[in-house]
């Protein structure tokens, strides 16, 4: 058994289980996105403890012992960016965005994949302020799956780069944060992101479905706080 006390048989198990008609292609398809979500996942968690290394006064040369790698290499792959202040909710909002990226055959992710993420992290606070006023989750995914562009015919494979809508959607989440006083960047930021980015799809999905940017400023300024607080206790 590995650490997370799983084995190959158990991978293959789960996915013959979960695809009972698929051939061996289409298997290898499927192996292959959750071979990427698992590997993409594993950087997180260890970008997540080298960020408390580095706030407990931890080396480059130290952090690099720590990986098994030099201490250039260290840096380079994990120099603070724009994730670094996203909650691990968050962070985990857009590994599923990329993972819907995928899934779609879409070579970008776009607002509308990071929409798709949000709806599929429930304990944040963006899926509770999404499903309190439209009271459906499958009406939000309906409405994304309508906006979404054609698949391609294959899966991409590697690194799937933002397009330039989700680019600025990170960056109206940071200040949406900064704009609120928080030292954090959680999901409900994330949605506040979205929407400021008034030309993108996920934008107009969320007025079509009655929100507005102000409307959800309040809400998040009401109640991320103690949101924040109750997650960290």
């Amino acid at each position: 058994m590995s650490p997370l006390n799983i084995n190959l048989a158990d991978l293959i198990a789960r996915l013959a289980e979960e695809l009972p008609d698929a051939d061996d292609l289409a298997r290898i398809t499927e192996a292959q996105l959750r071979a990427q979500t698992l590997s993409d996942l594993g950087d997180q968690l260890v970008g997540h403890y080298v960020g408390k290394a580095k706030q407990a006064g931890a080396s480059w040369s130290e952090i690099g012992d720590a990986i098994g790698v030099s201490k250039q290499a260290a840096q380079q792959r994990h120099t603070p960016a724009p994730f670094d202040r996203y909650t691990d909710l968050n962070r985990h909002s857009i590994v599923l965005a990329q993972e819907a990226a995928r899934t779609h055959r879409h070579d970008f992710i776009g607002t509308e994949h990071m929409l798709l993420g949000l709806l599929g992290e429930p304990r944040g606070l963006a899926y509770e302020v999404l499903l309190a006023k439209t009271e459906s989750e499958q009406r939000i995914r309906d409405a994304v799956e309508e906006a979404l562009p054609p698949a391609k015919k294959k899966a991409p494979r590697g690194h799937i780069a933002f397009r330039a809508d989700g680019k600025e959607a990170i960056e109206q989440a940071l200040r949406a944060s900064a704009d609120l006083g928080h030292d954090w960047v959680g999901t409900e930021h994330s949605l506040l992101g979205l929407i400021r980015v008034e030309d993108s799809p996920a934008a107009q999905i969320l007025r079509n479905l009655g929100f507005t940017a102000e409307e959800l400023h309040e809400t998040v300024r009401a109640e991320a706080p103690d949101r924040f607080t109750e997650r960290n206790q």
